[in-house]
């Protein structure tokens, strides 16, 4: 396989499609990975898919994924359809011997995650791997942030605070799609963009949610369809408490109808001796307080996470050039990548996946129970991974 070329399908054509495309064709100019090719996007229009095919780079198009994942020449299968076609597709390329990455969250349902991590330990032993495309950790700023906590430069974490953000539903004539329809996307802002918080949360303390207490609201019950007014089945905001592994409590809001914020990812990490604060609309931004410093130098600074020594930031621009938003899935492609001609397995896991299900699974269980406590359904990811 170092030989020759990864033959690559992607699986999806629309917003994440288009993401994961410019990922795919830019990723080798930047880092040194294996040589890949854009071999077949694949989407249900034939029309539509090929057009995108044309401007995104890819040699060719299709419309039956089933026949995409059998061909010789495909060995990487990139999952961006919608979270109710995720399981059928991984499990079907997985056991075809394709290495996957699939989109945030893992899947719809708990039952439908734990058949795609039993198929990716399963695919393990094989050398076949599998990543979920959690891109956030993937930030430069969040990388780093990992790296003080992890040097223990903030002592004892005790709370996280994260809070994503956005408005694109809080107008009540926006229209009716997918994403609005419980059958089709399992949960609203819920698994949408919580997902990426708890995931956050769990990934730069390097703690796991044990118990999670949560709130769930549609606030616009009905929105227009193709034929007329359609019932909205899943939540357009959601709060949530959690109590981690470590001594160590968090919160998490999730908003879709948030007036104002566009894409506002923030992240606050406070420790016994130190803190540190995100947002995602400025994403080349990490604060940094030290408290060991004595109190009259104590204060929040702003660290530019540009230069060279930050973690990826060396293949791109001189320093003090901004990067962006889609910087972080070619990021992601090149770890992927680099496990896969490594032979090790990528993180997140579709255990750790599976991880940020149950907790999702968690809280909606508290919300239909009145926000009671409900123990996360906890399994340690060693022993899944075995």
């Amino acid at each position: 396989m170092k030989d020759k070329r990864l033959g690559v399908a992607l699986i999806g054509y629309a917003f994440m499609g288009k993401a994961h495309s410019n990922a795919w064709r830019n990723v080798a100019s930047f880092f040194d990975v294996p040589a890949i090719e854009q071999k077949v996007l694949v989407g249900r229009d034939a029309d539509a898919v090929a057009e995108a095919a044309a401007k995104y780079g890819w040699a060719e198009s299709a419309t039956d994924w089933r026949s995409v994942i059998e061909r010789d020449d495909i060995h990487i299968v990139d999952i961006c359809a919608p979270g109710w076609m995720h399981a059928e597709i991984a499990i079907a390329a997985l056991q075809a011997g394709k290495h996957v990455l699939v989109e945030k969250p893992l899947a719809n349902t708990i039952a439908e995650a734990e058949a795609m991590t039993a198929a990716a330990r399963a695919a393990r032993t094989r050398g076949v791997q599998s990543m979920v495309g959690f891109n956030y950790r993937r930030v430069p700023a969040l990388a780093m942030a990992k790296d003080l906590i992890a040097e223990g430069r903030l002592g004892t974490v005790r709370h996280v605070r994260a809070a994503y953000l956005q408005d694109w539903l809080s107008d009540a004539e926006s229209p009716m799609s997918w994403r609005l329809r419980k059958e089709t996307a399992g949960s609203g802002a819920l698994g949408d963009i919580a997902s990426h918080a708890i995931d956050q949360i769990q990934y730069l303390t390097g703690q796991s949610v044990l118990e999670a207490s949560g709130v769930l609201k549609t606030f616009v019950e009905q929105r227009p369809g193709p034929k007329g007014m359609e019932d909205v089945t899943v939540d357009d905001t959601a709060w949530a408490t959690f109590w981690l592994t470590g001594d160590m409590g968090a919160s998490v809001e999730a908003s879709r109808v948030a007036t104002g914020q566009k894409n506002s990812l923030q992240i606050e990490v406070y420790g016994t001796d130190g803190a540190l604060t995100f947002n995602l609309e400025n994403l080349n931004e990490l604060n940094f307080l030290d408290a060991t410093l004595p109190v009259r130098e104590q204060g929040f600074r702003r660290i530019l996470v540009n230069e060279p020594e930050h973690p990826y930031m060396d293949a791109w621009w001189p320093q003090g050039h901004v990067i962006g938003w889609e910087h972080t899935f070619t990021h992601q492609i090149r770890d992927f990548l680099l496990a896969v001609d490594s032979g090790s397995a990528p993180s997140p896991s579709f255990e750790e996946g599976l991880q940020v299900q149950r907790v999702l699974s968690a809280v909606e269980e508290s919300a239909n129970n009145k926000s009671t406590l409900t123990v996360v359904d906890h399994k340690s990811f060693a022993t899944e991974g075995a």
